[in-house]
């Protein structure tokens, strides 16, 4: 008789086995249906069939997930883009209903006056006229409050008078004035007022331009300088020895009072007491108001030192007189050995000068209630940047100028230059030389991510905002001249605008002839070997 439980095994095998088998059959069937046949061996076990199944489903789901994110970020994109699109028209359409606002009110108001005074002809042709200028905003305030010492006010009518002729011709030409008008600018106070008087004339009613302020400054001494100051690059055995010998030679033979920094005088006080006539300032107070005492400033040492002594006075500034004892030299024109000869010409004057404008920055932070809520203004000589500091995204910037949009900045970041240092940073990232005297600020980007960015020159007049967008990646960081460096976060905005106060300095023959022998000597400017004269010639 057979053992129950070996009958009961032997028949739970071929069963076990019929099942596995139809398993793998079903899976086949899936997977030829899912389109994966191929990737279903002919011959194989089902815990092999499964791991290829698992590993493509699984393949399937990344697939689908990157997809699904590009079509997320393409929309986030579009979204971006329409918000940025309908804030700007909201704005553009404020302004437009603003100016029709004033327009409106303007023009009901010389309605009134019309109807009060009494009828004349030509005040009606010319209310009447087409090619009237209207003005709005604040260009109506600068007309009424207008007083004359900026530039030619609203009141100022210029008419022209017909030919004397009996020809049929000039009758007509009698008959059709020319139209008279205005020009009006300067008017808003001290902020901006351009003086041009001595650069526009009129002749008939046409304009015209005489030759312009920005040829060769010179200044003449009323009276000769009693005060010096000389500022020193640090820690240079060299420009210590140099300073010491000047110091003597300015008190002993030229009888003049000598101011230097309190680090110059206690260094030169260690070697002797001989230096105690020397004087300086004790605190910021005192340092503030140098430029109501000091005559003439001095530097000893390369580009930073000057850097160092515009940064001295945030207000006017002396007469700048840079002596050559560093590395870089674009703006220090005299040499250290003849030091004497310079100083004695310069006392005497009259001096050759250039005017390096200088640009006045303010931060103004996103709890700020209103632009005129700002940290204290820094200004700057040869530029400020605006870069992505430590981040490892790209920058992401709104620039406007006066009140248009100019473009959003994505890159490493953006330089807001001075002429008088086109030939520093924004150089080397890839903007213009630009002659010092030429006012204008350089608008330079930083390795921008669109082949289409291009460096632009803007005029001196305008005042440039730069903000950190809220959807941008990162924060951003301001460092003026390459110091001060600033945190911008999201929100925060950067006003840059031309400082009403230039920094003078002395040129050795004048700022033209200055300013090419720097970028030679310095840049090796178009420096290549003349052409063989044996060579190849025309038949």
């Amino acid at each position: 008789m057979a053992d129950p439980g070996h009958e009961q095994s032997t028949i739970g095998v071929p069963i076990k086995a019929s099942s596995n088998a139809m398993n793998l059959n079903v899976a086949c069937s899936q997977a030829e249906e899912n389109g994966f046949s191929d990737l279903v061996p002919a011959t194989g076990t089902e815990e092999e069939v499964r791991e290829i199944l698992q590993q493509t489903s699984l393949k399937l789901v990344d697939d689908h997930l990157v997809e699904f994110s590009e079509a997320l970020r393409t929309v986030a994109k579009a979204l971006r883009r329409v918000a940025e699109g309908t804030a700007i028209a909201t704005a553009e359409a404020a302004e437009w209903k603003r100016k029709y606002e004033l327009e409106r009110a303007r023009n009901l108001q010389l309605k009134k006056q019309s109807e009060g005074s009494h009828h004349n002809p030509f005040n009606e042709k010319l209310q009447n006229s087409p090619d009237r200028v209207v003005m709005s905003g604040p260009q109506i305030e600068q007309t009424e409050k207008c007083c004359g010492k900026h530039g030619i006010c609203s009141h100022e009518i210029l008419w022209d008078e017909a030919p004397q002729s009996n020809s049929k011709l000039a009758q007509e030409m009698a008959d059709a004035k020319k139209a008279s008008f205005k020009l009006c600018w300067g008017c808003n106070g001290e902020k901006s007022g351009q003086h041009k008087h001595e650069i526009v004339s009129f002749e008939r009613g046409n304009i015209t331009t005489a030759e312009r302020s920005s040829k060769q400054i010179l200044l003449k001494w009323e009276s000769p300088p009693q005060t010096v100051l000389i500022l020193t690059k640090p820690n240079s055995i060299s420009v210590r020895t140099l300073c010491a010998e000047m110091v003597r030679w300015l008190k002993e033979c030229k009888k003049i009072i000598v101011f230097v920094e309190p680090r110059v005088r206690t260094e030169l006080l260690r070697e002797t007491s001989y230096f105690n006539f020397l004087r300086t300032w004790k605190d910021d107070d005192e340092k503030k108001l140098l430029h109501t005492k000091i005559d003439l400033v001095v530097t000893l040492g390369g580009d930073g030192t000057v850097l160092w002594a515009a940064s001295m006075f945030r207000g006017p500034v002396p007469p700048l007189v840079s002596f050559s004892l560093g590395s870089l030299g674009f703006m220090t024109p005299f040499q250290s050995e003849q030091y004497r000869d310079y100083l004695d010409m310069l006392l005497k004057g009259p001096i050759s000068i250039t005017l390096c404008h200088r640009l006045q920055c303010h931060v103004v932070r996103d709890a700020a209630k209103d632009e005129l809520e700002t940290e204290e203004p820094i200004l700057v000589l040869n530029e400020v940047t605006i870069d992505r500091g430590i981040s490892s995204y790209l920058t992401y910037l709104e620039c406007y100028c006066d009140s248009s949009f100019v473009t959003c900045v994505q890159g490493d970041g953006l330089i807001l230059s001075t002429t008088s240092g086109s030939t520093a940073y924004s150089l080397a990232a890839g903007g213009s030389m630009v002659h010092p005297q030429v006012p204008g600020i350089l608008f330079t980007p930083i390795c921008p991510h669109s082949l289409s960015f291009r460096p632009l020159i803007l005029p001196e007049y305008v005042t440039l905002r730069v903000q950190v967008p809220f959807n941008s990646r990162g924060h951003a960081w301001a460092s003026f001249d390459g110091k001060d460096r600033k945190q911008l976060a999201a929100g925060d905005a950067l006003i840059c605008s031309m400082a009403p106060w230039p920094v003078p300095t002395a040129c050795q023959v004048d700022s033209t002839n200055d300013f090419l022998r720097s970028i030679h000597e310095g840049l090796h400017w178009n420096l290549r070997k003349s052409q063989s004269f044996d060579g190849p010639h025309d038949s």
